[in-house]
């Protein structure tokens, strides 16, 4: 079921790359910008996060931390963080519960591949509710950053 804005965010807690457990609770009081995105080391994907670690001077002037999450494990996902010395968590849905409890998540991807995390937005609130929700079904686009932005103002 599609998240909609106004939603309670659905709670969840994952491993991130630095192998500590994340959860959504940890924010309360904080803005959320919660990211999922397909796979570590691809073009787009980076792109996304790298925008996202050149501007996060603007997301922390709005009080908001930004969470990314792949279906990648921690390994993968500690390696891709310092390649691209990125400066939020980064979070491993490996199991895929969260990329489904978000309906962020492709059956079917390119080349074969199922159970891929679909690129998404999501801006929760300092109570937990859903800001913002934008769930892209094509893979080579990117998130409307200036509606995240606006959302989170």
């Amino acid at each position: 079921m599609a998240i909609k804005v106004g939603d309670k965010a659905p709670l969840f807690t994952l491993y991130d790359s630095d192998k500590n457990e994340v959860s959504l609770e940890d924010f309360r009081g904080q803005n959320v910008v919660l990211l999922f995105f397909p796979l570590a080391f691809t073009g787009v994907c980076t792109t996304e996060l790298c925008s996202m670690r050149d501007d996060i001077a603007n997301y922390n002037d709005l009080n908001a931390q930004i969470l990314a999450v792949s279906v990648d494990t921690i390994f993968s996902l500690d390696k891709f963080k310092a390649e691209q010395n990125l400066n939020f968590p980064l979070l491993s849905d490996f199991n895929k519960d969260v990329c489904r409890a978000y309906d962020a998540f492709y059956e079917e991807f390119v080349l074969g591949m199922r159970g891929v995390a679909k690129r998404s937005a999501f801006v929760i609130d300092k109570e937990g509710l859903v800001k913002y929700a934008e769930v892209l079904e094509s893979a080579g686009d990117l998130p409307d950053f200036d509606a995240v932005k606006k959302a989170l103002a």
